[in-house]
């Protein structure tokens, strides 16, 4: 049975709306005061805030592939001991339904497997075929996945030896066509410019990392309302990427060093341009897991504000999720913090307690 808990407060419910107090019963929120909540009631005094959300993680897998069971629940513990209570998995090549029985685990919303061009991403990570069979691949990943499908929209074409687009425009029209008639959202990784004209043409829902954003792609997106996930965490790897493949792709390395570095001017100005923007890490293949503190500080870093950046881990995260936040009778999955995270987002990082699905999974 999931405990009887007070929120003293104050609750933040999102970033103009402060509640007072709030209960947790049965498992649920509520803002009114219950008459015989039938045991003891725990009191947690601190900011309330929803459970943060990590829009690209991928647990069940690390840098060779597919983990085994217990690797994944230590990276699915680790992001809930962290805070993060709602994970959209953007791919992976591990089955992870068996969390699902796991009251104790964060949620997690799947993409299916990555679909990727041969030869054309991290070996063992990805369904690898050629365009002739990626609407019939789109299918069956969005049969696999909670409504999403992931495509590797470029990576690195070792005879141009630089960043190039994996999908002609034509295939990418039917593939995502094929994705909304069974119900999926499509989202596609990109790292480089040219990938991204024919993706939002197709009628693609979002983009991950997006460092390629230029100043026609970012009003296209603006236009269509594509969400975007920067995860700077991840891409501020890419000096150390480009120093390692600097004497076999020089070209691409030159590149990937130029994309990091206006990384910070990409990301303002999509914001400016009304783009919605969402927290993501990228963790589960070469960072660690329970980084959505972190990228809430690098988004700020990069010129954001700081009720943009949280809500990009919260509430504007869950929402656009299809996920409660801190409503009435909602699942009770929320951090109760030291401080308004608005004021010291830093708090972030160590929650006083974290709450899931109404039990107390971690108190400090």
């Amino acid at each position: 049975m999931a405990d009887v808990l007070h929120l003293t407060g104050p609750v933040r419910v999102d970033a103009e709306q402060v509640r007072e107090q709030a209960w947790v019963v049965g498992g649920r929120l509520t803002f009114e005061r219950p008459t015989a909540p039938g045991a003891d009631v725990r009191r947690l005094p601190g900011w309330v805030l929803p459970g943060l959300v990590d829009a690209h993680c991928h647990i069940g897998l690390d840098a060779h592939g597919a983990v085994d069971r217990a690797t994944a629940e230590a990276q699915a513990l680790t992001d809930r001991d962290h805070g993060t209570l709602l994970v959209r998995d953007a791919g992976s090549a591990a089955d992870t339904r068996w969390m699902d029985d796991r009251d104790d685990l964060p949620r997690i919303i799947r993409a299916g497997r990555h679909i990727a061009r041969t030869r054309r991403y991290i070996r063992d990570y990805a369904v690898e075929i050629e365009p002739g069979t990626l609407v019939e691949e789109v299918r069956h990943q969005a049969a696999r996945g909670d409504g999403w499908v992931k495509l590797v929209g470029d990576w690195i074409d070792r005879d141009l030896g630089d960043l190039a687009p994996c999908w002609p425009a034509d295939v990418l029209v039917e593939a995502v066509a094929a994705a909304h008639e069974a119900g999926a959202r499509v989202t596609a990784h990109c790292f480089g410019e040219d990938s991204l004209p024919d993706l939002l043409a197709a009628g693609i829902d979002g983009i991950e990392h997006g460092t390629g954003f230029t100043a026609d792609t970012v009003a296209a997106a603006a236009r269509q309302q594509v969400a975007v996930v920067p995860t700077l965490v991840n891409i501020a790897t890419f000096p150390d990427l480009a120093a390692a493949g600097q004497a076999k792709f020089p070209t691409w390395s030159a590149h990937m060093r130029a994309l990091h570095a206006r990384r910070h001017e990409t990301v303002v100005s999509l914001h400016e341009a009304g783009v919605p923007l969402y927290v993501g890490t990228d963790a589960g293949a070469t960072l660690p897991h329970g980084l959505v503190p972190q990228e809430v500080a690098a988004l700020v870093d990069a010129g954001l504000p700081v009720a943009t950046a949280v809500g990009a881990a919260a509430w504007d995260a869950r929402a656009w999720l299809g996920r409660d936040g801190l409503v009435e009778a909602a699942r009770a999955d929320l951090l109760v913090l030291d401080a308004d995270p608005l004021v010291a987002p830093s708090v972030l990082r160590t929650p006083r307690a974290v709450v899931l699905g109404g039990h107390v999974v971690v108190a400090h």
